[in-house]
């Protein structure tokens, strides 16, 4: 089962599965009690492009504190409950727009009972979640240690338990940290399961590790056209959770928006610095909301060649380099200019396109081409 086939859920104001856009989520790593910087956190995620959040709630006082969290951010916020039920009930009354149990873990089917209650009664989505980590010991016994079929039967009879109390708002999460394993695991279970699925490889490990991991199952995955959101998990500040989703997405062509920097390898050829370039370069372009491809190239002989497919870039020579839009070299500047002189081409970038949707909100079409011959 695709992303256009799952059941639509919504999630505060955000609308997963049923082929709506892949959302992007992320986690809290601040006390969810201390208020202030947990929403100093959120606000920082969101401006990296978040769109769901999610606190863990491992008391009440952090389950009373989404009442005062929730009123001062913008994005869908999620309460994350390993084992008390009463948290999880909490968690909703003060305010969550889902909460994530393993129905496992909550206790026994009474426990588990309550919470679904709660949860319909206020109308918000229950994400059940499974680890390969917690696979119960019959399944482990069946299948002879922790498999990708047994994370699946764990976590559809999960599903099921809840079904069977008249629940059908589901967001289902299956995890694992071996990454094929999760991958196999996803593919069974979007054969069975309507619900929207939460992808992520868990407990990937550092920035570098876990990037590689998480590209690598994420890429599988979404390429079959299965996931309606994603985390990445990252040891390390969840904002840099968001900018690799961010970037996984574009990568796979789910999503639009933000420049991107490709640059080359430094070879014998690179009279620059080159990788404090093409990292000046990516800092520098990550809060300009343009559409482009942006090439960062070390050599002044093949540099123009290999930008032609970038929307516009820099080439670098001894002491000086190239600038370039659309293949074309439009001026030659000083190494120590290169980042100035693209930032300000990007700004003018900026201009030309309001300016341009300007005069065609105004009609004047013919205009707009006259001015075009002239620039060219």
């Amino acid at each position: 089962m695709t992303r256009a086939d799952t059941k639509r859920i919504r999630i505060g104001d955000v609308w997963i599965g049923g082929g709506n856009p892949v959302a992007i989520q992320s986690m809290t790593n601040t006390r969810t009690e201390d208020v202030q910087s947990t929403v100093a956190q959120i606000h920082r995620l969101e401006e990296a492009g978040c769109e769901i959040i999610r606190c863990a709630v491992p008391t009440m006082e952090a389950a009373e504190a989404f009442k005062e969290i929730k009123r001062q951010i913008r994005i869908p916020l999620v309460a994350d409950i390993h084992f008390d039920y009463r948290l999880a009930i909490a968690a909703i009354e003060n305010g969550a727009d889902k909460i994530r149990i393993n129905p496992g873990n909550i206790g026994d089917v009474e426990r588990v009972k309550k919470v679904v209650e709660k949860a319909k009664e206020y109308e918000i989505p229950i994400r059940v979640g499974v680890n390969s980590g917690s696979l119960e010991t019959p399944l482990l016994k069946k299948y002879g240690g922790v498999s990708a079929e047994g994370i699946v039967e764990s976590a559809l009879g999960k599903v099921r338990l809840i079904e069977d109390m008249g629940y059908d708002q589901l967001v289902v999460s299956i995890k694992s940290s071996d990454v094929l394993m999760c991958a196999k695991a996803h593919e069974l279970i979007a054969r069975e399961c309507p619900y929207p699925l939460h992808v992520g490889i868990t407990e990937s490990g550092t920035l570098l590790s876990g990037n590689i991991k998480s590209s690598i199952g994420l890429g599988i995955i979404l390429y079959q056209g299965i996931g309606d959101t994603i985390r990445v998990s990252l040891t390390g500040d969840p904002v840099e959770e968001v900018k690799s989703a961010r970037l996984i997405l574009r990568t796979m062509g789910l999503r639009k928006g933000g420049i991107e920097v490709v640059s080359c390898p430094t070879c014998g050829r690179t009279k620059i610095d080159l990788i404090s370039l093409a990292n000046q370069v990516e800092t520098m372009t990550a809060g300009i909301p343009l559409d482009l491809k942006v090439a960062v190239m070390g050599c002044v002989v093949n540099g123009p060649g290999e930008a032609k497919e970038a929307d516009i870039g820099i080439a670098g020579g001894i002491g000086e380099g190239l600038l370039i839009k659309k293949g074309r070299i439009i001026k030659k500047v000083k190494e120590e200019e290169l980042i100035g002189a693209l930032r300000q081409e990007l700004m003018n970038w900026n201009k030309e396109k309001e300016d341009q949707k300007r005069l065609l909100e105004e009609g004047w079409e013919q205009r707009l081409i006259a001015a075009e011959q002239t620039t060219r």
